[in-house]
């Protein structure tokens, strides 16, 4: 028996009332992740300035580290498994991502960076995203439901700390499978997304937008090679970073099996580095980037060395993300590659920005609306190409633990 139209418009009703819940949670998500990640972005900003101004706080770094692991083993619990709880409870294998998080991660993260750890922010952002948005989830009933609020958490984590909703809305969506977008969260991801940049916007963060003053390229057979070529070398270098990373955490864990002893000796390390280069790749090392992105003086092995120094002090337990790192390092590789591929420097330093990101996070579309979103819209044709490749290239691997859908 048809249902009838009495039936029809019942159902219509709850549905309706079940989406508008969805989207009211997914803007207060947004609301949320704008705020922490606003206060946490600026407190980034603010340990780095500090460490700069005294640049021998280098050598706090060991001490600092050991302070984190104590931190973490007496209140952390789970919490240091970062990404994989996000990861889990989008897989309904947790039911939220702890609220404890948050303070956990942004201290661990502010110290790290005020002493001169080689991390980034992005996936801290994330988490404490995740963990505001999980706070909201008792609202709904359906499991998918409470699955897509946590995916427009993480897009609002992105958003708020970058500035790039639109990029933030995809990268939620490609996130968490490996070659598949999950389109069903789209519209509570881009309402979060979208809240979040504007909300921590009016609290003073910036975009990194960049006029990059270089004419987009005609696409002649010699610029798609060169194009092409620069993707490769993006899609390896993303690739070579996911598995160094990965590499040194199982070797850290193997040779130097206690958390102290492991996070000190490579912080040890990592500041004697540091005071040898002047702090050239410590922190966020956004002079590199900036250098890149104006076509300023670098070192041929700049990239090569904010690659290595990222993926040790990761590997060793201090706090932060990949994905400001992987922008760095993407834009002194393109930087260092357009001269001998006939490129202008900013371009190529933009394109590989986007692109070492796309290959080191196994994501695609989010790479190349970060590019339109931060360098012009003028320049899709050659951030869609390089993109490509480098996704292309870096063989299916991630920083995080994607796995196929079927999974």
């Amino acid at each position: 028996m048809k249902p009838s139209f009495a039936e029809k418009a019942a159902a219509w009703r709850a549905e309706g009332r079940r989406v508008l819940a969805l989207l009211g949670l997914a803007a207060a998500a947004g609301v949320i992740a704008g705020v922490l990640t606003a206060v946490f972005g600026h407190g980034v900003l603010a340990a780095t300035a500090l460490r700069e101004r005294w640049p021998l706080l280098l050598v706090l770094l060991p001490a600092g580290g050991a302070a984190i692991c104590a931190v973490y083993a007496r209140w952390g619990g789970e919490c240091g498994r970062g990404m994989a709880l996000v990861f889990d409870a989008a897989a309904g294998r947790r039911d939220k991502v702890p609220a404890r998080l948050v303070p956990l991660a942004v201290g661990a993260t502010w110290l790290g960076h005020l002493l001169g750890a080689s991390v980034g922010r992005e996936g801290v952002a994330v988490q404490i995203a995740a963990a505001g948005a999980s706070l909201l989830t008792p609202g709904l009933q359906a499991p998918r439901d409470k699955r897509r609020l946590l995916i427009a958490g993480v897009a609002a984590g992105f958003a708020g700390l970058f500035r790039t909703p639109l990029a933030a809305t995809l990268f939620a969506l490609e996130l968490f499978h490996t070659g598949v977008a999950q389109y069903d969260a789209l519209l509570p991801a881009a309402v979060a997304a979208l809240t979040a940049s504007a909300v921590s916007g009016a609290l003073g963060v910036r975009p990194a937008a960049v006029a990059l003053g270089a004419e987009a390229p005609a696409f002649t057979v010699e610029t798609l090679i060169a194009l092409a070529v620069l993707g490769a070398a993006c899609g390896l270098a993303g690739r070579l970073f996911v598995e160094l990373l990965h590499g040194l955490k199982d070797r850290f864990g193997r040779w130097m099996p206690g958390a102290y002893q492991r996070i000190v000796l490579v912080g040890a390390l990592v500041a004697l580095f540091g005071l040898a280069t002047g702090s050239r790749y410590n922190g966020l090392s956004e002079g590199l980037s900036a250098a890149a992105l104006a076509g300023g003086s670098l070192y041929a092995w700049d990239w090569l060395a904010k690659l290595c120094l990222t993926a040790v002090c990761l590997a060793a337990g201090f706090q932060g993300g990949e994905v400001a790192p992987l922008f760095t390092i993407g834009a002194c590789l393109g930087a260092v590659l357009a001269g001998p591929l006939g490129l202008p420097a900013p371009l190529g330093a933009a394109l590989a920005y986007a692109a070492v990101f796309a290959a080191g996070t196994n994501t695609l579309a989010s790479p190349i609306l970060v590019g339109l979103e931060l360098f012009g819209g003028e320049y899709f044709g050659s951030f869609f190409l390089v993109c490509v490749m480098a996704y292309a290239c870096n063989g299916g691997h991630s920083i995080y633990p994607q796995t196929p859908l079927e999974e």
